[in-house]
């Protein structure tokens, strides 16, 4: 049984059409293009007697132009003059039957699909008198070739990563799962944008609930454009005011393709060179290809260190916050009177020596990824040898709160995920001025109201934390380690996925 009940699903619609009034003809083209300059058009002459007129509408910069004379117009005209139509009707008929020159062809008879195929890079052919057109896709060959990926670096995985181009990035999903089974959904978002969208799962694997779900959350986007992740992670999201994320965003196909196998749906935009992927959980999230592809052993110890590393990047501040402010005692005699020794020229608190360190290391993140690579690694090294070494020499702040900031942003850089990453210095953040105002308890104070908001949270009604929180010790165990591939025959329950078996 799925996690939504299907009666409660209201019908599946498509994306609203723009408001072009008017039949589909040349004229009704130009009403709608007005005052576009790049907008090509050629009149076309098709033999017969009298001869058959057609009009020939194109995006200059959108399409091949030199495949427009050799692929279309060429054929079309040499074949319609062979065949000596006598009227519009039979010049359609025998384009309708392949006398066009390119296989990727449409027959339009609404103004609003002319339009928009004239927007992606179509060449449209538009006959007046049936009120009748052909699209033609002759796009223009991607601007950038399919490369490594940048944010998610692959070691003992594939080296391909998705692009700008959303059938050249549905092509890469293919390769990796080349089945029939294999669906694709494709629908138009963004008012004024025109966005195309695929929805992508498995038949048979993703739970058709799931999968309603997903098509009912795209069709409802009502916004003028999608130019970047924000409008789809807030419109798929169920909390979209959490700051935790709550889709699963990668660049690479291999990593889509494994989570569809595993039951889950994923969507592609084009324009953007990432795919999106739901349900998301805290647990998936620390996952990375590259456990499937270790020794299993390797990859459970690996993977037992990102959530380490989570714990140590997000309370570490602030327990030494808590611990030399309120809680001196629980410090070994030999570490204070070091911790005192190097704090006796320092004329700042603890709380403002963490809270400066802990802001200049944002400061010199973000200097380093926005400036150029050669600049913005020397700004990082400068800033991480040189400042904080003439902090420490100057006595404005002490060794022991250099090396607790760093071992903290250190530790947040083993989370796979740059969303979860950003997500998790906020945490660290709240811990410290937490631990300011009431020391431990103030902690235990946050990491309670954090805990109870991470148990809230749901992804398309799979609960944050599962498979930690339901499932029983062994899926739990499963989550935070990688066992061998022999041993793992069953997929997630929390998908309700329809093949339950995994085949390995």
């Amino acid at each position: 049984m799925g996690i939504f009940k299907k009666s409660s699903l209201p019908p599946y619609h498509p994306a609203k059409k723009p408001p072009y009034p008017g039949a589909l003809s040349s004229d009704g083209i130009r009403r709608v293009y007005s005052n576009c300059f790049d907008l090509g058009e050629l009149p076309l002459y098709l033999g017969g007697d009298p001869a058959v007129r057609a009009q020939l509408f194109f995006i200059d910069g959108l399409i091949a132009t030199a495949d427009v004379s050799l692929a279309l117009i060429a054929p079309l005209t040499d074949a319609l003059r062979l065949g000596a139509p006598r009227s519009e009707a039979e010049c359609i008929d025998l384009i309708a039957n392949g006398a066009a020159g390119v296989c990727a062809m449409r027959r339009r008879t609404l103004l609003s699909d002319a339009a928009d195929d004239l927007a992606r890079g179509c060449a449209v052919l538009v006959f007046d008198a049936e009120k009748t057109a052909f699209s033609f896709e002759l796009k223009l060959p991607a601007q950038r070739s399919v490369g490594e990926p940048g944010s998610e670096k692959s070691i003992k995985g594939a080296k391909d990563a998705f692009i700008e181009n959303l059938r050249i990035n549905t092509a890469l999903v293919r390769r990796k799962l080349a089945s029939p089974a294999l669906k694709l959904e494709q629908s138009i978002i963004g008012r004024k944008s025109r966005t195309a969208a695929a929805l992508m799962y498995v038949d048979g694997i993703a739970d058709p609930a799931l999968v309603a779900e997903a098509r009912r959350r795209l069709s409802e986007i009502d916004v003028d454009g999608v130019l970047t992740t924000a409008e789809i992670e807030e419109a798929l999201a169920d909390s979209p005011r959490s700051p935790f994320p709550q889709l699963i965003h990668t660049e690479r196909p291999d990593k889509f393709a494994l989570n569809l196998l595993e039951g889950r749906v994923g969507v592609i935009i084009d324009g953007l060179p990432y795919g999106f992927l739901a349900p998301a959980t805290l647990p998936q999230l620390l996952k990375v290809p590259e456990d499937t592809s270790n020794n299993f052993v390797t990859a459970s110890l690996i993977t037992i260190l990102r959530y380490v590393g989570l714990f140590i990047t997000v309370l570490l501040p602030g327990l030494y916050v808590a611990v030399a402010l309120y809680h001196q005692e629980m410090i070994p005699t030999k570490l204070l009177i070091s911790i005192i020794d190097s704090k006796q020229q320092v004329p700042f608190s603890t709380f403002i020596e963490i809270l400066a360190m802990l802001l200049a290391f944002e400061l010199l993140q973000e200097a380093g990824l926005r400036l150029p690579d050669p600049i913005g690694q020397t700004v990082s090294i400068i800033g991480a040898l040189i400042v904080g070494q003439s902090a420490v020499e100057a006595r404005v702040v002490s060794p022991i709160a250099v090396i607790v900031v760093a071992l903290a942003g250190i530790s947040g850089y083993t989370c796979p995920s740059a969303d979860l990453g950003s997500v998790l210095r906020l945490m660290r953040l709240g811990c410290v001025f937490a631990a300011m105002a009431g020391g431990m308890y103030g902690i235990m104070c946050a990491l309670a109201a954090l805990l109870w908001h991470l148990c809230s949270l749901e992804s398309f009604g799979v609960p944050y934390l599962s498979p930690l929180t339901e499932g029983g010790l062994r899926a739990a165990v499963r989550a935070m380690m990688r066992p061998p591939l022999g041993t793992m025959k069953t997929r997630d329950g929390a998908l309700h996925t329809g093949d339950v078996r995994m085949r390995r």
